[in-house]
């Protein structure tokens, strides 16, 4: 059974193309409402979704928000910080009292690698689950973001099919859920992944990914036609990966010399947040070839769309409400 089916988003490679492009084209739908001056439409009327946050990430959490209030859901934020939670409550005790809230979908990131997997398989909850970054394992809802940001700029065909592009992914790919979850679906989408960092920073077992690998990011670079930026995760790091910021920096940060050398078409990336002057420069964020702001207004279309699609909406997504959109 696939990924939409079980009613549940935990891993990127869990989705097969069908379900993939199922989620971009009706992320291009929600996208249009973006532009307009009512932004909500009543899909998910009398749905709850619940933000359940053991890890800050204020990006994420308001972007899972906004995508459920323009649906017309219900919002419960939860963070772990201060509550029952912090106290010694178990998950399981927390998706119990979640289940008896009513919610209908429950939005994780946690710190522990597979918790999301434990909540929506345990049997303790009927609620959709969405991973939202589940320690340095995955982070599907980003990758599905990026990889709509891609379809959007590098594209071809009816379908925007992104087969056979080149995707560069740069940086601390060791601690990165984002890294893992973009190389299993820009696989599944038919694109060829390039992990570019230093040898410390290549995850054991990383040969098994089905991507490629490379030191030498001067290499990779002429080659892509998207490169990805990965923050260095300076909070998750207790060893030397690399001898200084400034060395890091002059061997793998994106700077304007090496963008120069970047095909006409090819498009900058980054999760976010940055750290402007390590891991890409100023002038390089901010330059037209970077995609990064846009990232987060697509990030917000892609998770209404795995909001819709997991809750079953009675309604179709937005091509009948272009003059019935409900009021804010």
């Amino acid at each position: 059974m696939s990924a939409l089916q079980k009613g549940h988003l935990l891993s990127a490679g869990d989705l097969t193309r069908d379900e993939a492009e199922l989620i971009l084209a009706t992320a291009e739908e929600l996208r249009s409402l973006a532009d307009r001056p009512i932004k909500k439409l009543p899909a998910l009327r009398g749905r709850t979704v619940v933000n359940l946050f053991f890890e800050d990430s204020t990006r994420t959490r308001m972007s899972f928000e906004a995508a459920a209030k323009r649906l017309s859901a219900d919002v419960i934020n939860f963070s772990a910080k201060g509550s029952s939670l912090s106290k010694g409550e178990s998950l399981k005790d927390t998706a119990l009292t979640l289940e008896a809230m009513g919610a209908d979908a429950v939005v994780v990131r946690h710190w522990a690698s597979g918790a999301p997997h434990n909540l929506a398989n345990a049997g303790w909850s009927r609620s959709s689950v969405i991973n939202a970054g589940d320690g340095t394992h995955e982070h599907p809802t980003q990758a599905l973001l990026d990889a709509f940001t891609m379809t959007r700029h590098l594209g071809t065909g009816p379908t925007k099919s992104i087969d056979g592009r080149r995707i560069a992914i740069v940086g601390d790919v060791l601690h990165s859920r984002v890294a893992r979850s973009n190389a299993l679906l820009l696989q599944t989408l038919g694109a060829e992944v390039t992990l570019v960092a230093p040898p410390t920073l290549l995850p054991f077992g990383v040969e098994t990914w089905g991507v490629q690998t490379s030191y030498d990011v001067d290499a990779v670079l002429p080659k892509a036609d998207a490169v990805m930026m990965l923050r260095v995760q300076r909070e998750r790091m207790n060893a030397s990966y690399f001898p200084s910021v400034r060395e890091y920096s002059r061997r793998y940060g994106l700077d304007a010399r090496r963008m120069a050398t970047l095909q006409d078409h090819a498009i900058v990336m980054h999760p976010g947040p940055m750290i402007r002057g390590m891991e890409i420069t100023a002038d390089v964020a901010d330059s037209q070839k970077s995609v990064i702001v846009e990232q987060v207004t697509n990030g917000v279309a892609v998770r209404m769309a795995v909001l819709y699609l997991l809750l079953g909406g009675s309604e179709p997504a937005v091509s009948t409400h272009s003059s019935e959109e409900s009021p804010a």
